[in-house]
């Protein structure tokens, strides 16, 4: 393994995105297996991977419980992230929330199903419209200065609202969409991060699947599967974003390396200060994700991945509706 810097902390080069392991219901990636999702987080450390990934709201509750009970007795080190910022009722999600008030609960949860005394990097899941960002910011800052939180971070802010929060208090990471598939931060976010001296952290660098080659067609996913949902995975869009698999394919054949290290080799090659949490539940793609570490492309490779997956060129929106209304505020 390989480490990076994000903000002040030093973390794994690859980070593990553990929300597919609660195995909560369709959102979650199907079923997961207990004691495999357990000796995947183990395995992970053995790798050398000590940036771990979860949220509030994958469940909901569940996954930090999960990741708590598996770092147990392990925790140095590590770089625990969680994330705060939705309204939950019953279990389900009825709203986005980052009033003070809902800062400081969602913290005091998550502290407590993670068995830790401090939570390495404190996200801001989506931003609340309603809520302005210096008054969520300003309550994260004070669990930092009560040390309950070490580094602050958002997900899916939108410009203006980075250089406010960053005004209010440091931050240190941002964590958005990033993939050959999803390079609309390219523009703007990723720029201004760099310039202000914030990590970035893709989530679904692998494309919810997509650029793994798993795929061949849209009747290969399960029955049930969310993704059957998913805008660049419909009918009239998945034969158009089969292009950029098959340029990923060739280059991962000319390596004799998979699809998934090739896609997230990429998001390496972006910059030092990108790091990429692909999700696993299961110890065999944790380990061919991680070797994405030893990949090194060369400028011909980026060229023609580059030429295959232009900004802007994927087919259908990330997500639906709802969804899209909750990036990029």
């Amino acid at each position: 393994m390989i480490y990076r810097k994000l903000g002040g902390l030093e973390v794994s080069a690859l980070g593990l995105g553990c929300m597919p392991m609660a195995g909560i219901g369709p959102a979650m990636y199907g079923k997961a297996d207990h004691r495999e999702s357990i000796a995947t987080l183990e395995r992970a450390m053995e790798l050398g991977v000590t940036f771990f990934d979860t949220a509030e709201v994958y469940g909901p509750y569940v996954n930090e419980e999960l990741l708590g009970q598996a770092i147990r007795g392990r925790r140095e080190r590590l770089v625990i992230a969680t994330k705060f910022g939705f309204r939950l009722a019953d279990g389900k999600v009825t709203g986005v929330d980052s009033s003070p008030e809902n800062v400081r609960r969602a913290c005091e949860g998550s502290l407590k199903r993670l068995g830790v005394d401090t939570i390495d990097l404190y996200y801001q899941h989506r931003v609340d419209p309603d809520m302005p960002i210096e008054e969520t910011v300003g309550a994260m800052a004070r669990l930092v200065e009560e040390g309950k939180v070490r580094f602050l971070g958002l997900s899916e802010a939108g410009a203006d609202n980075i250089r406010r929060a960053h005004a209010t208090h440091p931050i240190a990471a941002l964590q958005s969409e990033y993939s050959l598939w999803e390079r609309g931060v390219e523009e703007d976010i990723l720029p201004l991060c760099q310039d202000l001296g914030i990590g970035f952290v893709p989530y679904s660098p692998l494309g919810r699947g997509f650029l793994t080659g798993q795929f061949s067609k849209r009747s290969d996913l399960p029955e049930g599967d969310y993704r059957l949902n998913d805008p660049r995975y419909s009918e009239e869009n998945f034969a158009s974003n089969m292009v950029i698999v098959d340029a990923v394919k060739t280059i991962a054949a000319a390596h004799s390396v998979s699809p998934a290290q090739i896609a997230l080799a990429w998001l390496l090659a972006q910059g030092d200060d990108v790091v990429p949490i692909p999700g696993s539940k299961r110890r065999a793609t944790l380990e061919d994700s991680m070797a994405a570490v030893n990949v090194k492309l060369s400028a011909a490779d980026l060229d023609a991945l580059d030429a295959a997956a232009p900004r802007d060129a994927t087919a259908g929106d990330r997500y639906g509706e709802v969804g899209m209304k909750m990036v990029r505020i």
